[in-house]
């Protein structure tokens, strides 16, 4: 995988799983600090999870590695996945192994979701893409997977256009950002509370993304060994992770 470039970094915990399709350390950059975890989208296959087999939701990782376990995997990676309502179904699209179980939405709404232009995570058979949420009525790209959220973070090169420079307010925040061919899908969580405009910045000035979508904040979660990590909290909705088999 190509290394991440102009960057002032402490790396830390840098491990990469089978076939270098999957990277994750830590960076910091302009004063705040993040947890990576970078994926060759294009040589591995990330999923979705919403629901068990019984149709209630996983709400964890730890649920979701037991029903992997049964078929001789396990996650290598994780994070939460878009916006969800109080019974953990998805506020927008919500596409998994092809089903569409949540439609497109297009309309202002309320909270980060409806701070348009929100976005989706397409995962197609040859790699990751974000999209902004109109270009993807348009385009109709064809997701295997796929979940929307809000809002964009980088948007062809270019900041959100409501972020500001001296907000206030600061979250722990998730989200993804992908390259242009589609083969870097790269998921970031702040180590502390940062801004929109500050956690944008990441992905474009540090990780030289075009397209960024933000996941969520407050409620964050990363499973992420390598680096030691599975953090536990609140039920959540959408988890995007990488199965990889037993024992890597």
């Amino acid at each position: 995988m190509r290394a991440l470039a102009t960057l002032a970094v402490f790396l830390a915990g840098m491990t990469v799983s089978p076939a270098n399709a999957l990277e994750c350390h830590e960076v910091s950059h302009a004063d705040a600090r993040y947890a990576v975890c970078e994926v060759d989208a294009s040589a591995a296959r990330l999923e979705l999870f919403l629901n068990d087999p019984s149709g209630r939701p996983y709400g964890h990782f730890k649920a979701i590695d037991t029903a992997l376990a049964a078929q001789g995997q396990q996650l290598a990676f994780a994070m939460n996945a878009g916006m969800y309502h109080q019974d953990r179904r998805p506020v927008g699209l919500y596409i998994e192994n092809g089903e569409t179980l949540a439609p497109l939405q297009t309309k202002e709404s309320y909270g980060n979701f409806g701070l348009l232009p929100n976005g989706v995570l397409c995962l197609t058979e040859e790699g990751a893409q974000v999209v902004e949420t109109l270009r993807f009525q348009q385009t109709q790209p064809a997701c295997r997977a796929a979940t929307q959220s809000g809002p964009m973070l980088v948007i062809d090169g270019a900041l959100h256009p409501r972020f500001l420079p001296d907000s206030t307010s600061r979250y722990v925040r998730n989200g993804v950002g992908t390259s242009a061919a589609g083969d870097r899908a790269v998921f970031v969580m702040s180590r502390g509370p940062v801004t929109f405009h500050q956690f944008g910045s990441f992905f474009r000035d540090a990780l030289g993304l075009p397209q960024a979508l933000y996941f969520d904040g407050n409620i964050s979660r990363l499973h992420a060994p390598a680096l030691g990590r599975s953090d536990s909290g609140f039920r959540m909705g959408p988890v995007i992770g990488l199965p990889v088999p037993a024992g890597n």
